[in-house]
């Protein structure tokens, strides 16, 4: 079955683009040359068969459900995914598995709308990338039962949820640092938004907490040594400039994203400093861009697309009667490179 990633690989464009050109997202500014050689891709590729698949259910009075997604990013940070694709990925894994099932998702709604409520009112099943409103969620509750959550679980009781579980994944990473004998450890994180809470309220990240909670266990935590911003390679580059500004510099990073461990990098080399040499680093994510970096990062590697796969597949069990809400926590792997300073102990 023809993916996301397919047609934008032939089409040479990023996934989003195609994404909100075959869904006719009526927000997207693009070339006419552009739309159509991604139409002219899809149909090369086999997607008009996904098409066909759909009319013939309809012919045979087969309804297909009419599933929505919510994002938390906006459309501008959408588009310069390459900064940070988490969100992303996760939004293509949905649209790859709902297209695999014969499923159109002509409902994209961003946490910013402010008719989210009037978007939401027809359609049969929700799913929620990131975050939602307190209030927006408590309004739904009676008009709509069928949510799923990816990447926060605010209800386990109530709804279905696909998370990661952090606090094994961030242990991972610090322990392998630990184990090759940095003592120093700082940290290089992004802020997090909370919608669950109150609108735009800033959160503290599972990642820095058990950062903390690890470096104070052994006696070697330093505030000095936490740098905190937005979760990009511009923030990771400038934390980086200011760490390195300070001097007394430690023997390694944890950082919290791939995108901005490869800003960190270019601080890093600007200052004729050399990794892991000077700096080891053990990043996050594991993005395709992390083993092709100038260093190739050492991260944690999360299934954000099969997280979006599998958040589909949760949704239309649940619109087919399940009425026991699942929370799916799927596995992390740490993926070795040469950033952390040790080479070929695990094939990349």
């Amino acid at each position: 079955m023809t993916t996301i990633k397919d047609i934008a690989a032939y089409a040479k464009v990023s996934s989003s683009t195609v994404s909100r050109v075959l869904n006719n997202d009526p927000t997207l500014s693009v070339a006419d040359e552009t739309r159509n050689r991604i139409i002219e891709a899809s149909k090369e590729l086999g997607y008009t068969t996904v098409r066909k698949r759909r009319n013939e259910q309809k012919l045979e009075n087969l309804s297909s459900p009419r599933i929505g997604i919510i994002l938390t990013c906006s459309l501008e940070e959408e588009e310069d995914g390459v900064d940070d694709p988490y969100f992303s990925i996760i939004r293509q894994g949905v649209e790859s598995e709902c297209l695999n099932q014969g499923i159109y998702t002509n409902k994209v709604i961003r946490s910013t709308d402010s008719h989210q409520e009037q978007i939401i009112e027809d359609i049969d099943g929700l799913i929620v990338i990131g975050g939602m409103n307190l209030g927006l969620l408590n309004r739904l509750k009676d008009s709509l039962d069928n949510i799923v959550f990816i990447n926060n679980s605010p209800d386990e009781d109530s709804y279905d949820s696909v998370i990661i579980d952090f606090r094994k994944a961030t242990t991972s990473a610090m322990e392998h640092l630990l184990n090759q004998g940095f003592k120093e450890i700082g940290y290089i994180g992004g802020s997090v938004s909370d919608d669950f809470l109150d609108n735009n309220l800033v959160s503290r990240d599972m990642r820095l907490t058990i950062y903390e909670e690890i470096m104070k266990s052994k006696g070697t935590y330093r505030r000095d040594q936490v740098f905190i911003g937005d979760f990009s390679m511009t923030q990771g580059y400038q934390l980086m400039k200011d760490a390195i500004s300070k001097g007394n510099l430690p023997e390694a990073f944890f950082i919290a994203s791939d995108s901005m461990a490869i800003g960190a990098l270019r601080a890093i080399q600007e200052a004729n400093l050399k990794v892991p040499e000077d700096i080891a680093i053990v990043s996050f994510n594991d993005v395709q861009m992390a083993k092709f970096a100038s260093v190739p990062l050492t991260s944690v590697k999360v299934y954000t697309e099969q997280m979006g796969r599998v958040g589909v597949k949760l949704l239309l069990d649940r619109i087919n009667g399940r009425e026991i809400p699942l929370k799916v926590t799927l596995p992390t792997k740490l993926v070795i490179r040469d950033s952390c300073g040790v080479k070929n102990k695990v094939d990349s």
